[in-house]
This record gives structure tokens, C-alpha cells and sequence, in this order.
């Protein structure tokens, strides 16, 4: 569990959160194996022994004072009495992992006979769009043939496609069988069968082990739906088949979360839907009308940046709290350039605790190496986020994808976690005292993950391997804590240094990012231009670099827009700039698409700090050598690629990684690097590190096509030649941040 703060030193009160102007927060990232700092937690067990304090519910901890029969609580203070079984355990400080470090991950028993937790199986089930291209179709073959190969041997994978009909694959038998269930037209039709009665669902979950070429043969009979196929015969309507709709991925999606639905718990403890999607849902419930993508904003005089952002249906939203009491997660895999309406579709993924990929071509398209990258990864389902602090303060917002908990406050549900999945909150004041100056007691933020994990036999102790459980997985409950006391700053200098500005830029994605759903993009843009703008003033005034002329509003003193002072604040004017130039706050008429946006936003959201500044401002480092490193780092303009000097850019983007060499490198080196290089070495670690596959990109400057790279150079005067007046070089946006900063002082 990895947890970053936005200041290290709290603001002391509300008057200094408000003249700091840095947001206050943290990110989490709770299934990361080891915390911020490498550290692993200890494990214990007992963890439904852990005593819990009876005024907040905060778990005992180590900053808790403990004495023989009773202990203090450290968040809010409580005296709680220890019962006798506690006493005895704490006798004995070294035997239990809570005594011993703030960060600890404890076993939970699990309820439910032994049989049940011992046969637990993970499930997974492929929704395939038969509405689609053949290469649409080839590449979703290649995608599922490396899940097969990723998912553990005796997992249930179900084969099902959609299209003006849902077909359900019987694969057990020595030929797949499909059975076909047609779907209405209408939007508010639905199913004329149970998918129970069409298939059982164990007859339609198959052992991967033993059923892993039959699955691949029935892989290699899905055929595109032709135009004919999707006009039913004597209905006087063959004539327009082409026009008719056929893609009716609402109701296979809800039918699908209902037939799993109604085994969770017994068969299976979680279940993953990959939806293969190749263009919009036009047929059924669910479908969407893509005409709102088009010129006809010109005519309405619409925002299309705010138009395009908000769902056109509940639909989806509503279906992902099915998914949700179904135990199932969607992965949404949107194969498509044709606009597809994500706005709507997202909730179902980011909800249920998938994710959603959109790719714009199956040419290039990364999908079967992300979907092994995927299920190689450890998860966990079934997960309950908490976050307690002090008395004095209390989580405000909280961002990322999760299912909020209908009853309990700050209590966020996630269907399945893996160790990159990252979420955010941001702080606020209890009362007008903050915290006291004088007393020893800090403030203190305690996080509480409880999860469910399935165990290969392998990772079991000897003793749980019964001998007719060997070879199966197994489910352990698991609960983590992490409780961390932060200090106080006594000025707004001390703040300030302890400031973490990848950090700060989370925070700010997450708001920007709310803002332009709720008032459009160009809402967004002002709410983080304003927002250097207050916190250049604000620093400018606690450093004392300006003073007012006489009382007068004219200003003395040079103002500092790129904070000399204060190491800590000098990267968040190129953060922001960055930020500006990103796809997620361009203007709908600088050619962004609106799918491609939502796409952003969905990635963006849920990345850890350290991901998120790649991929908002690249690192761009330069090599004399495949094998040598010259700079570690340079700004992203043509300037610094000149004075380097050096032969052999890389430029890491988060999602792209380019390697170009200058037009005047020597043609003695060997381009591309060869794979035995330091660069290559580097770029094979970056590409493990990803939570997607980055593409990779390799440029000859003066013979190939640079423009690609020379994108990514954003600090440049009008570096893609479009002269609207939004691109600004970084120069100029320093100058355009001073003029505001003036205005904003008067």
C-alpha cells in the first residue's frame, strides 16, 4: 500500500490551507505489494481480533498507547478497554504483527464451509462483437489466445458473442456448440428466455486445463455478421438490411451479469467480462445515438467540449450497480475510430472495477499483449476501501474508480484491485481550531483495504494442502492497515518544502477532470490556469518578493513566476502548462475526439503519481551511445536537443516510448539500438513497469518522419502549426501567468 500526500507538512489551519494554495491530500494505491518507500508490510493473522476503538472504529495501531488493560486510541483519542484474550496477545509484543509495524497485512477467516473455500474458482467470460470487421475478429482471437495462456490452468472461461442476437458457445463437448437468443430492437425490449434456460451456466463455464483447444477451435469459427444475416426473413424489411441495427451490447451485457449473477458465491467468487466492442450499441436496450457526434453543433450552437462529456443514458450506470451485486467486473475493450460515445459506456467498466481500452486501428493495436499483461498480474476482488483520520480534519472528495458505499461515508467499494489501481482524497478542516501548536499529538491518517485474494496451491503452507484439495486455489480474506502520522508546518515556507508536486498533479487531474465533466473543457482550462495563477500570488506574498507602493496597488519588486525560492513548487508551472497542451483539455476543435478524451480521463484517473507526470510531461533523456547515458533529463523543447548535443534522444510518454536519432548523429551507430544495449535494457524494464503496453517508436532524424516526436516538444512556439491561440510556447504561458498574477494582485 503505497500512500503520497500532497504536502508532508500539514497546513496548521484553515486560514493556512487557504493562503498556501496547494491542494491537501493524499493518493493510495492499496494492493501495491510494498509502500512508497519498498517497505513490505509484516503479516499476521487473527485479523477479526484486532481491537477496534468504540467512538470512531479505528484499528489499534502502534502510535497507540497501550497500558496493561487498556489503550489509548491514536486517531481520536478514546480510552477503550482491552479484553482478555487481547491482554494475553500483547503480552507477548513479538508473536503479533500490529505491535510491530504501522503497515500490516493480516488473514480474516472466511465464512463458508471448507469445501467451498477450497473450490473456489476464478471466472472469466469473453463478450465478443460479431458486428465487426475480420481484422477486428483476428485480433480479439489473438487477445483471447494470450488470456488462455495467462490465466491460471483451472479457471472457467466462457465464450459469448453479440450482435442482434447473443450467442452463448458450449465448448465441453468434442465440437462447440452455440445456442443463439435473439435480442429485441426495441430499447425497451428484453430477453424472451432466461440465458439459464438456454444453457446452464456450469455447461457453459469450461475448465481452461481441459477444455483449452476447444475453446481455440471455437475462437476460429466466429464470423462477422453480415448485413442479411441481421434482417429476420418475412419480416418485409430484407431491402434494408444494411441500414438496420445490430450491435445489441446493453442487453448482452445484462444478461450476461445476471446469469453470473445468480451463481456468485457458490461457483465462482469473482467474474471477469472482456467486452470486445467494435462501434457503438445501436440495437436493443442500451443502444446509443451517435448523431449527437457531427456538425450539427455548428447549427445549435452548442459547446461540443461540453456536449460530448456527460452520458446520454443511465443505462450503463445503472447496469454497473447490477454488475456490482453480481460480483462481476468489466473490461471494456473498444476496438474502434468511429465515435463510439465512451461517455456512456464508461461507468460500466470503471464502476465494476475494470478498465476501459479503446484503440483506434487493429493495424498497431497493443490489445493481446495488454490483455496478458492483464491476468499475469496479481488482483484482488471483493475490496473494502476506508479511510479514517483525526479529529480535527476529514476526507472531503474522494476520486477513482470505485462504487461508492450507499450507506457509509468514505467507505468505497472495489470489485477487483490490482497493484496498480490508484485512488485520491482530499482533506478539509473539522472545525476553525486545526491542530493544536503545542501538543505532541500530529495528525494521523489510517487506511483500512480488506480484500479477498485466490491463493495458487503453491503459495498454501503444507498443513492446508488437504489431499483432495491438491492443485486447487483456494480464498484468503485479507484485511491491510496502514496508519501514518504526518507533522505540522509552523509558516507557509515549511509547507511549501515539503510539497510533492506529482502529487499536487494528481490532484489537480482529478479535479479538472470533474470540472470538465460538470461545466466542459474550457471550465477545466480556466479552474487550473486560475489556479497558478492565486498560488504564484500567494507564494510571491509569503516570500515577501513584492511590496505595494505606498498603500497603492502599484506593486514593487520583481515578481517570481517560477519559483526560485522554493525548489519544491519550480516543476508546477510545466506540470500545468503540460496539462493545458493534454488531449484531456484541448479544445474539441483542435481535432481531439471526444472518445479518445473520455479514454484519457479513465487512464489518467486511476494512474499512481509518478505515471501520471510521464504521462503528462514526458521524460526526455538523451544517450552518446546506445550503451551510454549523457543527461537524465531535459525540457521538452528543440532548444535543449540543440545545446545537448547528444546523438540519441528517448522520449518515455507513459503510453509511447520513442528513441530518435538526431539528423547529425554519426552513421556509425547502429540504429535501431541493438537489443543487448543500455537503452534497450532501460526501455525492457519501463515496458514491465506498465500497467499497458507502451508503444514503441523508432525515428532516424532527416529520413524518417519526425512529427511524432517533435509533438511531444510542447514547451516550443506553435509547435503543431495550427496557430489557434491556445498554443502558446512555455515562454509565453510564464509571461501570459505574470500578466494575470498583476491583475489578479490589484
Amino acid at each position: 500500500m503505497a500512500v503520497r500526500a500532497t504536502v508532508t507538512r500539514f497546513p496548521i489551519d484553515s486560514d493556512a490551507q487557504e493562503a498556501c494554495g496547494i491542494p491537501w491530500g493524499l493518493t493510495v494505491t492499496p494492493f501495491a505489494a510494498k509502500d512508497e518507500n519498498g517497505q513490505a508490510p509484516v503479516y499476521g493473522s487473527d485479523g477479526h481480533l484486532l481491537p477496534r476503538c468504540e467512538n470512531c472504529y479505528a484499528y489499534f495501531n502502534t502510535y497507540c498507547e497501550l497500558d496493561q488493560w487498556a489503550w489509548n486510541c491514536s486517531l481520536c483519542g478514546t480510552l477503550n478497554g482491552l479484553s482478555s484474550e487481547a491482554i494475553a496477545r500483547y503480552s507477548r509484543p513479538q508473536s503479533c504483527a500490529e505491535m510491530m509495524s504501522s503497515f500490516v497485512d493480516l488473514e480474516f477467516p472466511l465464512e463458508g464451509s471448507e469445501e467451498e473455500i477450497l473450490h473456489a474458482r476464478p471466472v472469466y467470460v469473453a463478450a465478443v462483437d460479431l458486428s465487426s470487421s475480420e481484422e477486428f475478429l483476428e485480433l480479439t482471437k489473438s487477445a483471447l489466445q494470450a488470456a488462455l495462456e495467462a490465466l491460471a490452468p483451472e479457471s472457467l472461461f466462457g465464450l459469448a458473442t453479440f450482435s442482434h442476437k447473443l450467442g452463448l458457445y458450449d465448448v465441453q463437448g468434442p465440437i462447440p456448440v452455440v445456442k443463439n437468443v435473439f435480442i429485441p430492437q426495441d430499447a425497451e425490449g428484453t430477453l424472451p428466455i432466461e440465458l439459464e434456460d438456454v444453457m446452464p451456466l456450469l455447461q457453459f463455464l469450461a475448465p481452461v486445463d481441459t477444455c483449452k483447444d476447444r475453446i481455440t477451435s471455437a475462437l476460429e469459427i466466429l464470423r462477422p455478421t453480415t448485413s442479411w444475416e441481421r434482417t429476420p426473413p418475412g419480416t418485409g424489411q430484407e431491402l434494408d438490411g444494411v441500414l438496420m441495427g445490430g450491435r445489441g451490447f446493453g442487453m448482452a451485457m445484462e444478461a450476461l451479469c445476471n446469469y453470473l449473477g445468480s451463481e456468485y458465491g457458490n461457483t465462482f467468487a469473482l467474474a471477469r467480462v472482456f467486452a470486445f466492442l467494435s462501434g457503438p450499441p445501436d440495437h436493443g436496450p442500451g443502444q446509443l445515438d451517435t448523431r449527437r457526434y457531427g456538425e450539427q453543433y455548428a447549427s445549435k450552437g452548442e459547446d461540443a467540449d461540453r456536449a460530448l462529456l456527460p452520458e446520454q443514458t443511465p443505462f450503463y450506470k445503472d447496469l454497473a450497480a447490477v454488475a456490482v451485486q453480481a460480483g462481476v467486473c468489466v473490461d471494456i475493450f473498444a476496438v474502434t475510430n468511429e465515435y463510439t460515445d465512451l461517455a456512456s459506456l464508461k461507468f460500466l467498466s470503471i464502476e465494476s472495477g475494470g478498465s476501459l481500452f479503446l484503440y483506434s486501428n487493429t493495424d498497431d493495436s497493443t490489445l493481446p499483449q495488454d490483455m496478458y499483461r492483464m491476468l499475469s498480474r496479481p488482483y484482488a476482488f471483493n475490496c473494502v476501501l476506508r479511510l479514517r483520520t483525526s479529529t480535527e480534519f476529514k476526507p472531503g472528495h474522494s476520486y477513482g474508480h470505485f462504487f461508492p458505499d450507499p450507506q457509509y461515508e468514505n467507505v468505497q467499494h472495489i470489485i477487483c484491485c490490482d497493484s496498480y489501481a490508484t485512488y485520491a482524497y482530499d482533506f478539509e478542516f473539522a472545525n476553525n481550531v486545526g491542530f493544536s501548536r503545542h501538543s505532541s499529538e500530529q495528525p494521523m491518517v489510517q487506511i483500512a483495504f480488506q480484500y479477498t485474494v485466490v491463493v495458487p496451491p503453491e503459495e498454501l503452507p503444507g498443513s492446508e494442502l488437504l489431499s483432495s484439495s491438491r492443485g486447487k486455489h483456494s480464498i484468503k480474506r485479507r484485511l491491510r492497515i496502514r496508519t501514518l502520522q504526518y507533522g505540522t508546518a509552523r509558516n507557509l515556507n515549511e509547507l511549501y518544502d515539503s510539497v510533492d508536486p506529482e502529487v499536487v498533479l494528481s490532484l489537480l487531474v482529478h479535479k479538472v477532470i470533474l470540472a470538465s465533466l460538470e461545466e466542459g473543457v474550457r471550465e477545466g482550462r480556466m479552474l487550473l490556469h486560475d489556479w497558478l495563477v492565486i498560488l504564484t500570488s500567494q507564494y510571491n506574498e509569503a516570500f515577501n518578493l513584492i511590496q505595494y507602493k505606498n498603500g497603492s496597488s502599484s506593486i514593487m519588486g520583481q515578481l517570481d513566476v517560477t519559483f526560485s525560492q522554493c525548489p519544491q513548487l519550480q516543476p508546477l508551472p510545466r506540470l500545468v502548462f503540460a496539462l493545458l497542451r493534454n488531449p484531456l483539455l484541448r479544445f474539441h476543435e483542435e481535432g481531439v475526439h471526444p472518445d479518445y478524451r473520455i479514454y484519457v480521463q479513465c487512464l489518467f484517473s486511476a494512474l499512481e503519481p509518478s505515471s501520471l507526470h510521464r504521462a503528462i510531461y514526458p521524460v526526455l533523456t538523451s544517450y552518446s551511445t546506445p550503451d551510454k547515458q549523457a543527461y537524465p533529463r531535459h525540457s521538452l523543447s528543440r532548444a535543449a536537443l540543440i545545446t545537448s548535443g547528444s546523438p540519441i534522444f528517448f522520449l518515455d510518454a507513459y503510453t509511447t516510448l520513442i528513441v530518435f536519432y538526431s539528423s547529425t548523429a554519426d552513421p556509425s551507430l547502429p540504429f535501431p539500438p541493438p537489443h543487448d544495449c543500455l537503452l534497450r535494457s532501460t526501455i525492457n524494464k519501463l515496458k514491465q513497469e506498465r500497467c499497458i503496453t507502451p508503444k514503441l517508436i523508432f525515428i532516424r532524424g532527416g529520413q524518417d518522419d519526425a512529427s511524432v516526436f517533435e509533438n511531444y516538444l510542447i514547451e516550443e512556439q506553435d509547435v503543431n502549426g495550427t496557430g489557434l491561440t491556445s498554443v502558446m510556447g512555455f515562454v509565453s504561458f510564464l509571461e501570459d501567468i505574470t500578466q494575470s498574477v498583476l491583475e489578479y494582485m490589484k
